[in-house]
């Protein structure tokens, strides 16, 4: 069977767990990572553009990672701004991962085994979303990410996407600033754009 990273059931993948280090602002992170998720063997250039891109004493709070992966995004994020962060996870040994890479980089991260937005707690209002979208997974899931984000977001709530120009930047703009009525190209970076679109 040929799997996903977007896929939530990965119980008959052959596991082949593997560990990497990332340094970043002085800081280095253990990533714990295995077949079957994304960017398996290093932090993906986009993710790595992403937080580059933030200034994270500026970040309001609380913080949602959607679409986190093993963590490559939301565990540095919670480092550097010595905050909890929230993190949403469809693909389960992904999300087994975040945990166990959250426990190895001593960050607190509420994390959530969640198809995009169902089993985040409603009570929650996030002030900054974060998200490196699963391509792969089609226009309609990564739609439904911006639109969700729209949904979960408090007033003046900021939506980061990192995202390549030819995997669809320009239509993200479009759908951005539709539904938010703005949506700044913050940084472009050897063909992936930061976007910004505020509530």
């Amino acid at each position: 069977m040929n799997h996903h990273y977007y896929e939530k059931d990965q119980t008959d993948l052959h596991s082949k767990p593997t560990t990497f280090d990332f340094f970043f602002q002085n800081e280095k992170f253990v990533f714990h990572s295995d077949d079957g998720v994304f960017s398996k063997k290093f932090i993906d250039y986009g993710s790595y553009v992403l937080l580059k891109t933030l200034n994270f004493s500026q970040l309001r709070t609380p913080i949602l990672d959607m679409g986190a992966g093993y963590g490559a995004i939301c565990i540095p994020v919670a480092k550097l701004t010595s905050e909890e962060v929230y993190a949403a996870e469809i693909n389960e040994r992904a999300f087994h991962l975040l945990e166990q890479n959250a426990v190895e980089n001593h960050v607190r991260i509420r994390s959530y085994h969640s198809d995009l937005y169902e089993q985040l707690p409603q009570s929650v209002v996030f002030q900054t979303i974060l998200t490196n979208p699963p391509i792969r997974a089609g226009k309609k899931v990564v739609f439904a990410i911006y639109e969700g984000a729209y949904q979960r977001l408090g007033p003046l709530g900021e939506l980061w996407v990192v995202i390549q120009k030819k995997q669809g930047a320009p239509s993200s703009r479009e759908f951005l600033r539709n539904r938010f009525g703005n949506c700044e190209i913050v940084a472009k970076d050897k063909g992936y754009y930061i976007l910004k679109a505020v509530k």
